[in-house]
């Protein structure tokens, strides 16, 4: 019998030749177990999540993909909604199911869709947009990093086919979080791949998130006198905190400390040219000292 993670539709028993009366036997015999209109499982026991989110699919009908947090949770970059399913569909209406919430889409593109673990499910530009309509900014911003370590779709690349869909919703947040000016990462990240790029030109692990001259700095070299401020530009643009970044690197020279700046971008996407940098800094501070 054919069946997907334990689960199959009426529609697809009398595809391949069960009767009527066929699919009432074997669920009188317990071989089937109604699990919604035309949907059964084929088994006695309790259905895996893979399982729920394919049964929830074949109950929504031809052309239905798991979708939005769903899908996340399917890619593993997002928790999914407790106890809702999310399926979009290429149709309108407002029929509703148990457990289940059904995203009408009637013009959601083919590219839009594929399979994963033989699962239907969008796309993962579309599955980050559809994200970013429900998810602010902190929680879409872990959820891109996610998706970019687990290698579902690395931040360039998202970036990049945004432009075929401009204009839609959720576009706006996520280019203002990807955009090389105003790319922003976590502390977490930041520190994963920011400590490895120290290491490399034999700096010692730095003290984080330490006081230093009156102000909070990203790495600090106590030794060498040497800090280094990482910056998402998103939060960097209004005039007071141009200012107060200005007094902070005033106050960093006045004291003889070397500082060093870079983008959050630069750290991820410009690795060769930090090494170059901190590795220039740290010689001529050695030669110094």
């Amino acid at each position: 019998m054919r069946q997907q993670h334990g689960v199959v539709a009426r529609h697809q028993l009398e595809g391949l030749g069960f009767t009527r009366s066929a699919i009432a036997h074997r669920i009188e015999q317990g071989r089937l177990r109604p699990l919604s209109k035309a949907v059964y499982a084929v088994s006695q026991l309790e259905l895996t999540r893979e399982g729920r989110w394919m049964a929830a699919i074949l109950a929504c009908g031809d052309g239905a993909c798991l979708s939005h947090r769903s899908a996340g949770a399917l890619f593993g970059i997002c928790e999914e909604r407790k106890g809702v399913i999310e399926i979009s569909v290429r149709r309108s209406g407002r029929r509703t199911r148990p457990g289940i919430k059904v995203h009408r889409r009637p013009s959601l593109p083919s590219q839009d869709v594929g399979t994963l673990n033989g699962i239907p499910v969008t796309s993962p530009v579309r599955t980050m947009i559809d994200l970013a309509t429900e998810q602010g900014p902190r929680t879409l911003l872990r959820t891109i990093n996610e998706a970019d370590n687990r290698d579902v779709i690395c931040a360039e690349d998202l970036r990049e086919e945004l432009d075929a869909y401009a204009g839609q919703p959720g576009v706006r947040p996520l280019r203002t979080l990807l955009d090389r000016d105003t790319f922003v990462l976590s502390d977490e990240e930041l520190e994963r791949l920011f400590l490895p790029l120290a290491r490399e030109v034999g700096l010692p692990l730095p003290m984080t998130k330490e006081m230093v001259n009156g102000y909070e700095v990203d790495f600090f070299w106590p030794a060498l006198k040497l800090v280094v401020e990482t910056d998402g530009l998103r939060y960097h643009r209004t005039p007071s905190a141009q200012a107060k970044d200005a007094r902070r690197d005033q106050a960093h020279t006045a004291a003889g400390y070397a500082r060093l700046r870079f983008t959050h971008w630069q750290v991820k996407y410009e690795r060769d040219y930090v090494l170059r940098i901190l590795s220039e800094t740290t010689a001529r501070l050695n030669r110094r000292g």
